[in-house]
């Protein structure tokens, strides 16, 4: 006779799940596992276990926490002064655009060299003898750096709020504002981060990505008002998503009245949500195409030509 509760989990199971016989000569369903969801299980339970070792670990808190103790400390000096007569000082001024920044640099910059430093010492091509391995390690690396970035950005405002008292943040249309431009803004630069880190194939190369990143952030905002800048280098900065980052969380933190110091004199939240969009839409599309590129390339003997070039440059 047939278990009612057996049956109803067959017909429940449906084409998922496959018939097989153990050693007592008794039939079981057993569910198949979709191969490409369990790696991408596999990769958030990666991620969730990378990100609270970052977490935890004291040096890895010592190490992000630094830079950004050094850069709090810069606003609180610039908080003396203001910009063309505004009610807000320079440093609570530039502090909302400090978390853009924040999360850019983990984003962005935390792929990047993951993925170099993982190509040179052989972690991405052993991925590659585990069924779904690679998917499951880049889904960890990108889930742990996006926990991070969310909790240093968590925290950042936080300090914010006690330091500097002009900052608004108390009603639920700035929490929201706040939230979606993190969230959307984190899933930009976390997609640029592996389109570069697919193209950076050696830590010897981060200078490539480094150095016009340090470039973007001289213009994009960040410490001082855009309309300061020539009208040249405001339009190269609206081509990138740091300065509408910036932007939006200036426009969640910051008294309305501070939109008179932005660009045309409002916060244009819509485009913040366009740009931001549409270049995360370009940057996911090719992001799965250009890593999947990078782990089909991997070998041995690539792995072994990275590190030979490493130990020439450095004399090892």
């Amino acid at each position: 006779m047939i278990d009612p509760k057996q049956k109803a989990g067959e017909e429940a199971a449906g084409s998922d799940a496959a018939t097989v016989v153990d050693d007592a000569g008794i039939s079981r369903r057993l569910p198949r596992m979709n191969p490409r969801l369990n790696a991408y299980r596999a990769g958030l339970r990666r991620g969730l276990i990378a990100a609270r070792i970052m977490l935890t670990t004291p040096s890895e808190l010592l190490g992000a926490a630094m830079p950004l103790a050094v850069f709090i400390g810069v606003l609180i000096f610039m908080q003396r002064g203001s910009f063309d007569d505004a009610p807000v000082g320079l440093g609570a001024m530039s502090f909302p655009s400090l978390i853009a920044m924040s999360v850019m640099f983990s984003a962005v910059m935390g792929i990047v060299s993951i993925l170099a430093m993982d190509r040179t010492n052989g972690t991405l091509l052993r991925s590659k003898s585990v069924p779904g391995g690679t998917t499951g390690y880049l889904v960890g690396e990108i889930a742990a750096n996006a926990i991070v970035a969310i909790a240093s950005s968590i925290l950042l405002l936080i300090v914010g709020l006690l330091i500097f008292d002009e900052l608004v943040f108390s009603t639920p249309g700035r929490w929201l504002l706040f939230a979606a431009v993190l969230l959307l803004g984190l899933t930009t630069l976390l997609a640029i981060g592996a389109v570069l880190g697919a193209l950076v194939n050696s830590p010897k190369n981060m200078g490539i990505v480094l150095m016009p990143m340090m470039g973007l952030i001289g213009i994009s905002g960040i410490f001082y008002p855009l309309v300061a800048l020539p009208g040249w280098l405001q339009w190269i900065a609206q081509s990138f998503p740091l300065y509408w980052f910036g932007l939006g969380m200036r426009a969640s933190l910051l008294p309305e009245t501070m939109a008179s110091v932005e660009v045309g004199g409002s916060w244009r939240i819509g485009w913040v949500f366009i740009v931001l969009l549409a270049w995360a839409i370009v940057s996911l599309a090719l992001a799965p195409k250009l890593l999947g590129r990078m782990a089909r390339r991997e070998s041995g003997s690539a792995m072994a030509a990275r590190r030979r070039d490493m130990q020439q440059q450095w004399g090892m």
